[in-house]
């Protein structure tokens, strides 16, 4: 039996954690030292339009605070498999686990962030400001006719301090740049605080000189604040620069695993998985020519 001094106790601790920790996006960041569990796991996973398969045989593990990148050719499934991960699409054959549920019975979808190609594809005289994009990542979690109020703010304007864009928050989004675009849209993905964020070519829009500083915002995202990271890319050098974990993909998985592990791979083997000629380059900025 628990007695009524305890009860107390334990009612005020839950007052403060509600109030302190759950109220509080990045108050603390999250050890990712110590994670080793997969929080995304795909199992023999075949996916095929009409009778032309595009994945087959797709066996990929994502472990929390990892920063996985995903590269290969055009065409050769890549953002068909963020599309399964993100259950847009049901793969044919095979199985997919999410936070150690069946994709089937996932509901927590809050829990997952997507950035996609098209995410700066929009109408760029829409009346919104940073701060109004970046809130309208909220109603995952509110619901799409509740309104934000203002104790919602500072959770926003965390978000948006994360992508270094605190200086722009009423500026009107159609006014930014490309990459700025980006960050933003990236902010509106983080701010209902998920646990692993996945971008599919974020970097399409982006000034070449402006790209080694986006891909050091992300990497401030996964180590500072804990955010599983999962990009799509075709850039090899940044692939050893700045990720953790390495999938390359054309049409089935020929490579999964660290980073370290993919720069033993040989270009003449790169080559092969890509179907022509691949030069890995390690760069501290993209230049011509890069994957």
């Amino acid at each position: 039996m628990v007695s009524g001094k305890s009860n107390v106790l334990l009612s005020v601790w839950k007052c403060v954690y509600s109030v302190v920790v759950k109220s509080e996006p990045f108050l603390f960041e999250r050890d990712v030292s110590m994670a080793s569990s997969n929080i995304i796991e795909l199992k023999n996973v075949n996916y095929r339009y009409d009778r032309d398969f595009v994945l087959t045989n797709i066996n990929l593990a994502i472990p929390q605070g990892a920063f996985l990148g995903i590269v290969g050719p055009n065409g050769s499934g890549k953002s068909t498999l963020l599309k399964i991960i993100l259950g847009l699409l049901k793969p044919r054959e095979g199985k997919v686990v999410l936070f150690d549920q069946a994709q089937a019975k996932f509901r927590e979808w809050e829990r997952i962030g997507y950035v996609s190609q098209k995410a700066n594809a929009f109408n760029t005289g829409f009346p919104a400001t940073v701060y109004e994009v970046v809130a309208s990542g909220l109603t995952k979690k509110t619901g799409l006719f509740h309104m934000i109020g203002k104790k919602r703010r500072p959770q926003i304007e965390k978000a948006i301090k994360a992508v270094s864009m605190e200086n722009f928050m009423d500026r009107n989004i159609g006014e930014l740049s490309g990459g700025q675009q980006q960050r933003v849209f990236i902010a509106r993905a983080i701010v209902s605080e998920p646990d692993i964020l996945i971008l599919d070519e974020p970097t399409v829009g982006v000034d070449s000189k402006n790209v080694q500083t986006f891909y050091d915002m992300l990497d401030h995202l996964n180590k500072k604040l804990g955010i599983t990271l999962v990009l799509v890319t075709h850039d090899i050098g940044t692939i050893t620069n700045k990720v953790t974990h390495v999938a390359c993909l054309n049409n089935t998985l020929h490579f999964h695993g660290s980073t370290a592990d993919f720069e033993q791979v040989k270009d003449q083997e790169l080559s092969q998985f890509y179907g022509h000629d691949v030069q890995r380059l390690h760069h501290d900025h993209a230049h011509e020519g890069s994957l």
